[in-house]
């Protein structure tokens, strides 16, 4: 007996997605869509529509379904527009079904976005603080959504450029792990 995706990927919207108020029929319907498992470890694809982190490489986690498609409605993308995705390879693939040009920064530092301005900056884990380099890579207007997260505690946030420089609200609490590579910087203490 096969294990029935189509099935499952519908169910991750109808139980984890939509009742965490992601109420955009674009992305509910991308989430139908893009296939989950193919961002998954063959041993670990069973678990692509489970509500848990699941890790795909050293210090990488696909975000639990209702992180993610929060982030992704937060940023309020729109089809033609650029978006830059940080580690999320299953983020990207539902931007670019619902229409975005999306590059994707997998290798490499990623601290440094590629050259360009973006519409749309998501990355796909926490961070202990957002680079400079992230908010410095947002068009005007554009929007970048990450998790901070402050010991256990992480808090999504949206920076967005308006003409004055780049600010940002906290707008619900997620706490995936940590991407490798943005721990926190190691302080003094007594």
């Amino acid at each position: 007996m096969s294990f029935d995706f189509v099935a499952a990927r519908n169910i991750m919207v109808d139980s984890q997605v939509r009742p965490n108020d992601v109420t955009d029929l674009a992305i509910q319907h991308a989430m139908r869509t893009v296939e989950r498992e193919a961002f998954c470890p063959a041993d670990k694809a069973y678990l692509a529509y489970a509500d848990c982190e699941i890790p795909y490489a050293p210090g990488r986690v696909l975000m639990r379904p209702r992180d993610v498609s929060k982030l992704i409605q937060t940023a309020k993308p729109r089809a033609g527009e650029r978006a830059l995705t940080i580690a999320a390879p299953y983020a990207a693939a539902v931007l670019e079904n619902m229409g975005l040009k999306v590059t994707r920064l997998e290798e490499g530092d990623l601290k440094a976005p590629p050259a360009g301005e973006y519409d749309v900056i998501l990355c796909e884990g926490s961070v202990a603080e957002v680079p400079k380099a992230w908010t410095a890579a947002l068009a005007p207007g554009g929007r970048l959504v990450a998790v901070v997260l402050k010991g256990p505690a992480g808090k999504a946030r949206l920076y967005t450029r308006a003409e004055d420089g780049v600010g940002y609200r906290e707008v619900f609490e997620a706490a995936p792990p940590l991407l490798a590579g943005f721990e926190p910087a190691a302080g003094f203490v007594f």
